[in-house]
C-alpha cells in the first residue's frame, strides 16, 4: 500500500485549552496581526498568506473567539428577528414558518445568527426595547407589526438598522425614505380574487378581513372595493387572520346574508375556516358558494376540500428580500432608500441597486383549483 502522510495534530497545552490564535499564527508562519486580519474578515492580506492562516485553522480546529471579532469588526454577526405576535399564532400559522425559513436561510448565507424574539402581550415591549438598545445584534427584522405598534420607534432610538414586513402604515411612513420594507401587492392580489369571483357570474360576493390595524388587511380590503366599490356592508366580516376566525366570521356572514354566493377570505387559513363552516352548512363549494384565500401557503391551500384557489405571493422570498435589504443596510448604512415597487423591484434584487437598500413590493397571481 501507498505511504500516507500523517493526519496533522492540534497542539494543546496540559490544561486542555482550546487552540489560540498565536498557535494559528506559529502553524501558518505568519504574525499574529496577519492571522487576526484572516480569522475575523479583514482585508490586505496576501492570498497566499491567507490560504496557510485558513489550513492552518482548520488543522487545528480552531474557532474565533466571538467577543475579539466583535471589537475587530463592530458586528455581532447577531440580527434580532421580531414578531410581533404571541408564540401560540406564531407556531400555529404556516405563513410564518415560510417567512421565518427565507429569513433564516438568507442570514445563515451570510454567517449571521437569528435571535427571534415575540409580543405576547404589552409588558414585552419593554423586553424587546431593552435588548434591541444594549448592543446584542447589528440590526432588526420587524415584522407583523399592529397600529399604533412601538416597536419602529424602540429600534430607531436604538441606532438599529430596521427593515420592516409589511408596508408601513403609522403618520409619516410614507414620506420616510430612510424607511424600508417588504411587502407584497396586497391590494393588486384582492383585486384580482375579486375580479375572478365576478367572472363567475357571482354576484353577492363577500369577504373576510384579516385585522384593520394591519396595513396588509387594509389594502386588501381596499382591493375588493375597488371592484365593488357600491358593495353591501352586510357581506364585509372582520376577522384575524385564523382558522377559527375565518369560521366565525363565516358563520356571521351566513346568518347575515344566506344568499351570498362567494367568498373572498384575505388568507388560506381564514379561507380554510369558511371552508369548514360552509361545509357544516350544507353549502357546496364551489356550486353554490365560491371561495378564494390568499397567500397560497403551502401547507393549506392544495389540501383543503376542495383545493383553494388563492391568490399567490412568494412568501419565502419575501423572507430573504427582508434579510437581504437589511444585510445591504448594513453594509452601506448611510444610503438612502428609494421605495420601488412590481416586478421591477423584484428583478433589481438580489444584486440590488448600488445606491443602496430599496424598499420592494412583490407581486401577486391568482392560483386557480377547484374552490371557485
Amino acid at each position: 500500500m501507498p505511504e500516507q502522510s500523517p493526519r496533522p495534530t492540534v497542539e494543546a497545552d496540559p490544561a486542555g485549552s482550546r487552540p489560540t490564535l498565536e498557535s494559528v499564527a506559529e502553524r501558518a508562519g505568519v504574525s499574529r496581526a496577519t492571522a487576526s486580519r484572516v480569522v475575523n474578515g479583514g482585508a490586505g492580506v496576501r492570498q497566499a498568506l491567507r490560504e496557510k492562516v485558513e489550513k492552518a485553522v482548520e488543522e487545528l480546529g480552531y474557532v474565533p473567539n466571538l467577543a475579539a471579532r466583535t471589537l475587530v469588526t463592530r458586528r455581532n454577526q447577531a440580527v434580532a428577528v421580531v414578531v410581533a405576535e404571541p408564540g401560540s399564532r406564531l407556531f400555529s400559522d404556516p405563513f410564518f414558518a415560510q417567512q421565518l425559513r427565507g429569513i433564516g436561510r438568507e442570514l445563515s448565507a451570510a454567517d449571521n445568527q437569528m435571535v427571534l424574539m415575540m409580543v405576547e402581550d404589552q409588558h414585552d415591549y419593554e423586553r424587546v426595547g431593552r435588548y434591541l438598545a444594549g448592543g446584542h445584534v447589528d440590526g432588526a427584522l420587524l415584522f407583523s407589526l399592529h397600529q399604533p405598534d412601538p416597536l419602529p420607534g424602540m429600534a430607531r432610538r436604538s441606532g438599529l438598522p430596521f427593515v420592516v414586513g409589511g408596508r408601513p402604515g403609522w403618520p409619516g411612513a410614507e414620506s420616510d425614505r430612510d424607511l424600508v420594507y417588504v411587502d407584497s401587492d396586497n391590494r393588486g392580489g384582492a383585486r384580482l380574487a375579486v375580479g375572478h369571483l365576478r367572472s363567475l357570474g357571482r354576484r353577492a360576493i363577500a369577504t373576510i378581513t384579516g385585522p384593520l390595524d394591519q396595513t396588509s388587511a387594509l389594502d386588501r380590503l381596499d382591493g375588493y372595493r375597488d371592484v365593488l366599490p357600491d358593495g353591501d356592508p352586510s357581506l364585509v366580516a372582520e376577522a384575524d387572520f385564523t382558522t377559527d376566525g375565518g369560521g366565525r366570521a363565516m358563520a356571521e356572514l351566513l346568518a347575515r346574508r344566506p344568499d351570498l354566493d362567494a367568498v373572498f377570505a384575505a388568507s388560506d387559513a381564514m379561507a380554510s375556516g369558511a371552508l369548514r363552516v360552509l361545509r357544516d352548512a350544507g353549502r357546496r363549494v364551489p356550486e353554490d358558494v365560491a371561495v378564494v384565500g390568499f397567500d397560497d401557503v403551502e401547507s393549506i391551500a392544495a389540501w383543503t376540500e376542495p383545493p383553494l384557489t388563492t391568490v399567490r405571493q412568494d412568501i419565502e422570498e419575501m423572507g430573504r428580500l427582508m434579510a437581504r435589504l437589511l444585510l445591504r443596510r448594513l453594509a452601506a448604512p448611510a444610503a438612502p432608500a428609494v421605495a420601488l415597487s412590481g416586478t421591477s423591484a423584484v428583478a433589481s434584487v438580489p444584486g440590488l441597486r448600488a445606491g443602496g437598500p430599496t424598499s420592494v413590493i412583490t407581486p401577486t397571481r391568482l392560483v386557480r383549483r377547484a374552490s371557485a
